[in-house]
């Protein structure tokens, strides 16, 4: 073999060492290396959970000052990996809670309950200029509803409340009242409370004479609106309620007072109505021999005059002698409804049409016709309900027969 090429003997020294390891396994240098490498393998690992528990204490004090996170799926580790440079994981500044609390102060509570209404002192918005020297503003202890002096008081209708002046409180809304004469002088009044607990006006919502006579319902929305349902007419004595309009107007608070913002803004001409014209015209008759009395012809004229039918007419003070022309088929009597109890009921008068009546009687002639009473006569609508109706022009509505 020493006769070999020194470089043919390395070859055949490198083919026998990688075939006897193959065969006969690892020798004892190839254990030992092997062993190291572990060695060095459990070093890296003992010294990896070394930092790890040495870190655990921070972490978990971490976890419990920071906010709640999501939990993430859990990882395997190689436990012969070289432990991460990477490092830990810290919590942003706009994820920790505040430790300074909101010293923003909240809106005081204007939720306030009728009674509590009842036994304040309140300073009200000035009454319309029909109110008596009674109906005072300042300090007022609100009377109820069944008081009949000529002092303020608060209605039956039901008080609202809501966050009107967008301060994220409620506020309250009632509706307060003063008696003139027979009517009542009315106001929409919206209340809050100061910091002190007080009880405070915080504005006027709508009032009587501001265009409107009667103030008949109120509604509050959560959205902070004040919806008012208002007539044209305030029923007192023998007015019948039907005879008012509604409508329904809303009102929002607008930085330092109530507007309106939805709604109808005045009253029209009631559709309902109608405008009867009552005319008339008489003729006096030759004397009746062996008689000092005379005939006396009366014609009375009614012409709907205005847009809508009347279904029927009620003519008064009919003491005019016999009817002699005219419709009299359904002549009837007044309903129970009437206050006045008299009357004869006749066929309505379409719109823009006419009705004669005509009717005779002998009177004392000559200077004795000085003794006759004048003698009035009126004419009304009424429908097929039984309800009287006004009229449009009311002044042209009667006549007088005066002969002395």
């Amino acid at each position: 073999m020493s006769d070999l090429d020194p470089r043919l003997r390395e070859r055949f020294t490198v083919y026998r060492t990688d075939v006897t390891t193959r065969v006969v396994g690892p020798g004892p240098d190839q254990a030992r290396r092997t062993l190291r490498r572990r060695r060095r393998t459990t070093a890296v690992a003992v010294a990896a959970a070394a930092v790890v528990l040495a870190l655990a204490p921070v972490v978990a004090n971490a976890a419990l000052n920071s906010e709640r996170r999501a939990p993430v799926p859990a990882e395997s580790v190689d436990p012969t990996a070289p432990p991460t440079t990477e490092p830990l994981p810290t919590t942003s500044p706009t994820e920790s809670p505040s430790s300074t609390p909101s010293t923003a102060p909240s809106a005081p509570d204007g939720r306030i309950s009728r009674a509590q209404l009842l036994a304040a002192r309140l300073d009200l918005p000035a009454w319309p200029s029909v109110a008596p020297d009674s109906c005072t503003t300042s300090r007022v202890r609100l009377a109820t509803s069944s008081n009949k002096d000529y002092v303020p008081l608060l209605t039956d209708l039901p008080v609202g409340h809501a966050d009107l002046d967008g301060d994220g409180a409620d506020e309250t809304v009632a509706v307060v009242a003063c008696r003139y004469g027979e009517a009542l002088a009315k106001q929409v009044v919206a209340f809050d409370r100061n910091d002190s607990g007080q009880i405070v006006t915080l504005g006027r919502v709508v009032r009587t004479t501001d265009g409107v006579e009667d103030i008949r319902g109120l509604k509050v929305s959560t959205a902070g609106s004040i919806e008012v349902r208002v007539a044209d007419l305030q029923p007192c004595c023998d007015t019948p309620a039907y005879w008012a309009q509604e409508q329904l107007r809303t009102y929002r608070w607008e930085g330092d007072r109530f507007t309106q913002t939805d709604g109808p803004t005045k009253f029209g001409k009631d559709p309902r109505l109608t405008d009867l014209r009552l005319s008339m015209t008489y003729k006096l008759g030759a004397f009746v021999e062996s008689d000092a009395r005379q005939y006396l012809t009366t014609v009375l004229t009614v012409k709907n005059a205005g847009s809508h039918d009347a279904e029927r007419i009620m003519l008064r003070g009919l003491g005019l002698g016999e009817p002699t022309g005219g419709d009299w088929s359904t002549c009837g009597k007044p309903p129970a409804s009437d206050p006045e109890g008299s009357g004869c009921m006749l066929p309505g008068v379409p719109a823009g049409e006419s009705r004669r009546y005509t009717f005779q009687q002998l009177i004392p002639g000559g200077a004795r016709r000085e003794d006759m009473a004048p003698q009035v006569v009126a004419v009304s609508h009424w429908d097929r309900q039984d309800r009287r109706w006004r009229d449009l022009a009311q002044n042209d509505n009667g006549v007088t027969l005066d002969l002395g």
